[in-house]
């Protein structure tokens, strides 16, 4: 007997990959309830060779639902989630609602499993923002080897970041451009067709944005609070996959070679390195897949044992829908969690 598990914000563009991936790695699932806001109920989603029909996320009952993989944004977290977790059904949030809670672990299966003990305090566990999870999947295994003192990172973030809006803005911008008609940004601050936006989010008093706010507070909560770590968050017309230009520097020496040996072993991480033409990974050959991919390793000569290299993500997968889904798994595996209909 498996779980009863529970998809919120069925519709969108994670929902539907969280849908597609708890079918393709055989979650032990007996049932799964595609769930969204009223005006999505009866809406068909995919599962796997099967439809399911959407039901409205403000009628349903979470007494018999063992997890909840939730993806509908932080205002319908941040009202539903304490009320599904109080049912006894454990919450998987992809927003920022609880990421900084104390009480909240924030967990990247690769990095911290061992973290999400502290569950049972809300019955909650936050997903991290799409583009940390890529950096610090990268960074854990180099963290362990040399002691991270300093990280630059500058993204180069996919318009699904912003969801199916962010996705249209861009087909209908190049369209509208091919054609001669007017562009008009409504989703982004500016034009994003053949063009780039350093904001990302809303910005805050230091000057940075949210976004780069987000990754230096959950590297330093993930992975190790003392880690100086400082983002530039940029939107680049490209549909799906994150990139990730990475500055890192060490306490101890390392290597670029040292660190290509480390993370061919590490968890999650293929590494496409060939010093030639197309020796590397990029957004189109990222989309659709699982793993984290480094690129581009190289010594930085300007300071003491520091290096670069190049991360690529699918941020609908890794930077959310599958980092949900292998949270999922980390509390069946560990036995963290019971089938309540076992239990029964």
């Amino acid at each position: 007997m498996g779980y009863k598990v529970a998809v919120v914000g069925a519709t969108g563009n994670v929902g539907r990959e969280i849908l597609s991936i708890l079918d393709e790695r055989g979650f032990p699932a007996d049932e799964v309830v595609a769930l969204a806001s009223r005006k999505s109920q009866g809406v068909e989603v995919s599962y796997g060779d099967k439809t399911l029909k959407v039901k409205a996320l403000e009628t349903y009952d979470f007494s018999d639902t063992d997890i909840c993989l939730m993806s509908a944004g932080g205002a319908v977290s941040k009202e539903w989630s304490p009320k599904i977790g109080a049912q006894g059904c454990v919450v998987i949030d992809n927003s920022s609602q609880w990421r900084m809670d104390p009480d909240v672990p924030l967990i990247v299966p690769e990095v911290n499993a061992d973290a999400i003990v502290g569950f049972s305090k809300k019955n909650i566990i936050a997903n991290p923002n799409c583009s940390t999870a890529q950096l610090v999947v990268a960074l854990k295994p180099l963290h362990d080897a040399a002691t991270i003192k300093r990280v630059v990172v500058s993204t180069y973030q996919s318009v699904s970041g912003a969801g199916k809006d962010g996705m249209d803005e861009l087909f209908s911008q190049t369209r509208a451009i091919f054609v001669s008609d007017p562009v008009e940004p409504k989703k982004f601050p500016k034009r994003i067709a053949f063009n780039l936006i350093p904001q990302i989010d809303v910005f805050m008093d230091d000057g940075y944005t949210k976004e780069e706010w987000k990754m230096v507070a959950e590297t330093k909560k993930i992975l190790d609070p003392k880690i100086k770590l400082t983002a530039t968050c940029v939107r680049v017309p490209v549909f799906i996959s994150h990139s990730e230009a990475v500055n890192v520097e060490f306490e101890k020496e390392l290597s670029a070679d040292d660190a290509r040996k480390i993370l061919r072993e590490a968890p999650g991480i293929l590494v496409i390195d060939t010093r030639e033409p197309g020796g590397y990974a990029t957004p189109h050959e990222a989309a659709g897949e699982d793993a984290t991919y480094i690129s581009r390793l190289r010594d930085d000569p300007t300071v003491d044992n520091g290096i670069a290299f190049w991360c690529v993500s699918d941020n609908l997968r890794k930077g959310a829908a599958l980092n949900a889904v292998q949270i999922a798994e980390v509390l069946v595996n560990r036995k963290l969690i019971t089938a309540r209909s076992k239990a029964a």
